[in-house]
């Protein structure tokens, strides 16, 4: 972000700068002197100050100054872009962020509920209901999901570092208070909004016609007024002198740089109409993805509710010894799957919404009105 601000504030300084009109020159010479016979030294000597002006006259300054303008614009729109990058990025280590956190609480969940149907395995062997195999397995079941928790602990650690350091914060992240996971993404624009990077590249497109205009101003001849006074020293009179100079383009006429400069507008033409094309695209996609992910997370929420109360429903019936352990096992790990699938789909809601902001050009779960 800080490098888009300065090369927009670059492009705006060079704009100023445009608008500068050229520096008179000013000259002094001596004639007469150091000459022979009455001519040498400086006793007849004359001094001639001479001031000239450079006038634009045929239009370079105002051409000069709206290509530089156009410049300007296309690097603010490229700023917008890199605030934009910057936002999405934040935004996108905030839910890895947050989406580790929820998969260490279930992990946490997880062991917790796996030790329970572990004491309550332990206790139907007790009971001789159950063969010690079961027993086994629980503690195996255990061990397992301790060391889930361990490893969901690291991505939590890893992933509230990338946070701390994509934010520049200071003191290391620890929790997260609001929550992105959960925020409903805004409507998509409508169709007829351009996509950021169509308007950048409209504004190089523009600023690459202004250059052309700029080159052709070049060809033609410079123009300069002058002034000049002269003093006599053996008279002791002075005189003035006006003048007009103008250059003849006889053998430098800048055709090679309109030559470039009208291919460099072609090129750029060229790079709007296919970015008109991949954006239109890429923008049909991003909603795509975006309406497939709301749906999915629907899906996964459903599917956790769903998935409680099996698991509420079999844990009853496994301690009334109607359910035997591996209905139990398979309800519990049926269980996390879908908590852990509504954590990824809301993952993908975020990622998919980050996608559609890069290309509107706002910070993703902002509206702009």
């Amino acid at each position: 972000a800080r490098v888009g601000a300065a090369l927009a504030d670059a492009a705006e300084a060079r704009a100023e700068q445009a608008r500068a009109l050229p520096n008179p020159s000013l000259s002094y010479a001596t004639e007469n002197a150091w000459g022979t016979g009455s001519y040498g030294g400086m006793g007849r000597a004359d001094s001639v100050l001479t001031l000239s002006q450079p006038l634009e006259i045929w239009g370079q300054r105002g051409a000069r100054v709206r290509a530089a303008r156009a410049e300007a614009q296309a690097a603010t729109l490229r700023g917008t872009q890199s605030r934009s990058d910057v936002a999405s990025q934040l935004a996108a280590f905030y839910a890895q962020a947050e989406s580790a956190l929820r998969r260490y609480a279930l992990a946490k969940e997880a062991l917790t509920l796996t030790r329970d149907d572990a004491v309550a395995v332990d206790a139907l062997v007790e009971q001789g209901r159950e063969p010690q195999l079961r027993a086994v397995q629980a503690r195996s079941e255990v061990a397992n999901a301790t060391a889930a928790l361990d490893e969901a602990q690291a991505f939590r650690d890893a992933a509230l570092a990338r946070l701390t350091s994509a934010a520049l914060l200071d003191t290391p992240v620890q929790s997260i208070d609001s929550s992105l996971l959960d925020r409903t993404p805004p409507l998509p624009r409508g169709a007829a909004d351009a996509a950021l990077a169509v308007r950048i590249a409209e504004a190089e497109a523009q600023a690459s016609t202004r250059l052309v205009d700029v080159e052709r101003k070049r060809a033609l001849p410079d123009l300069s007024v002058t002034a000049a006074q002269t003093r006599f020293r053996e008279d002791r009179e002075q005189a003035y002198t006006l003048g007009v100079s103008l250059s003849i383009p006889l053998f430098d006429r800048n055709r090679g740089g309109i030559r470039a400069a009208s291919a460099e507008q072609r090129a750029a033409e060229a790079r709007l109409d296919q970015q008109r094309r991949d954006s239109e695209a890429e923008r049909l996609s991003a909603v795509a993805g975006l309406k497939a992910a709301g749906s999915r997370t629907r899906a996964a929420d459903d599917s956790v509710v769903a998935a409680e109360e099996a698991y509420r429903l079999a844990r009853i019936g496994f301690d009334a010894g109607r359910i035997s352990q591996l209905e139990l096992r398979s309800t519990r790990s049926a269980l996390i799957a879908a908590r852990g699938s509504a954590v990824d789909a809301r993952l993908s809601r975020v990622g998919a919404e980050i996608d559609l902001a890069r290309l509107e050009g706002r910070a993703p779960f902002v509206e702009v009105r």
